[in-house]
């Protein structure tokens, strides 16, 4: 195993990861506090990629069309709490499951509607464009990096408010006892929805750092659900701390898995037999080691504490 290369998918894992938590972060919030089961949280990724890349190209700014983007995109999550969402806080989980995936369509038709059905491309601004020696003689890409400072700015940024700040409070109180709150005089229905604000704004970062690397398409945020679904259940669900340990090790296992997995076959079976089976495993990986850490741990790695 070329030690170099491990080093190189071991930053890639890691910038996947980050990238996963800024994702899981918000659906864990908007899961563990109001019991919403929101399969739209993928389209505001989507949306988030989208207007990023409007607004770069209107301000001719990568950095400016980020900073304009990410409370465009807490507003449409915000309207999407009142508008649809807050209807369905007492309805069983079906119901929302329903609305969510009927709201999946809305987005997508949408975003074809407004932007096109053709792939939006933006480039990586030029201040991130070159590489940076990790080691002596092991170059990475800069924008990569900086997505993993980003995502760990994030992260800690979310710990100081969740657990330092008087919102952060609240947040707790109504991920324990929502009722109990609101008697306290908490206004639950404002909490929720700047807890849903939040969590757009999370996922909608996590487009627009994605979109320079990838491709703004309609359906894109579908995909990383999924993930962002496994990582919630494998870190615990409500709980920011095993959201992003679960998101970094799930970046890791399935960075790491495709880029090794085929090699370590062919020491057992033919090259295209390893070359066909390696892919098919790798993509497992991650449902493997949910499947692992339930067995073990059915709340997941760090239940959020609900006494």
């Amino acid at each position: 195993m070329d030690g170099l290369l491990l080093l190189e998918q071991t930053f890639n894992g890691l910038q996947f990861g980050v990238m996963l938590f800024l994702m899981a972060a918000g659906l864990t919030l908007v899961f563990g506090i109001m019991d919403m089961v929101n399969l739209a949280h993928g389209s505001l990724y989507m949306v988030g990629a989208y207007i990023a890349t409007t607004f770069t190209q209107w301000t001719g700014s990568f950095v400016l069309g980020i900073l304009l983007a990410v409370p465009a995109t807490a507003l449409v999550g915000i309207a999407v709490e009142v508008v649809v969402l807050r209807t369905l806080y007492d309805r069983d989980h079906l119901d929302q499951v329903l609305a969510t995936f009927g709201l999946i369509l809305f987005f997508n038709e949408l975003v074809r509607t407004v932007w096109g059905p053709a792939a939006l491309f933006s480039d990586i601004p030029a201040f991130l464009q070159g590489q940076v020696e990790i080691i002596p003689g092991v170059p990475y890409p800069a924008y990569r990096l900086a997505i993993i400072g980003v995502g760990l700015a994030v992260a800690l940024a979310l710990y100081l408010i969740v657990s330092r700040t008087r919102m952060g409070m609240l947040i707790r109180a109504g991920a324990s006892n929502r009722e109990m709150a609101g008697a306290l005089g908490v206004n639950i229905k404002l909490l929720f929805t700047l807890v849903f604000g939040l969590g757009a704004a999370f996922a909608g970062l996590a487009g627009m750092m994605t979109g320079p690397i990838t491709t703004v398409e309609p359906g894109m945020g579908d995909p990383i659900l999924i993930l962002a679904f496994v990582v919630i259940i494998i870190g615990g669900i409500g709980s920011v701390r095993g959201a992003f340990v679960a998101a970094i090790l799930v970046g890791l296992v399935d960075t790491i898995g495709r880029a090794f997995l085929p090699q370590f076959f062919r020491l057992f079976v033919a090259d295209s037999t390893a070359d066909a089976v390696g892919p098919a495993v790798a993509s497992m990986l991650i449902y493997i080691l949910m499947a692992a850490v339930l067995f073990f741990r059915p709340q997941g790695l760090f239940p959020a504490r609900t006494g």
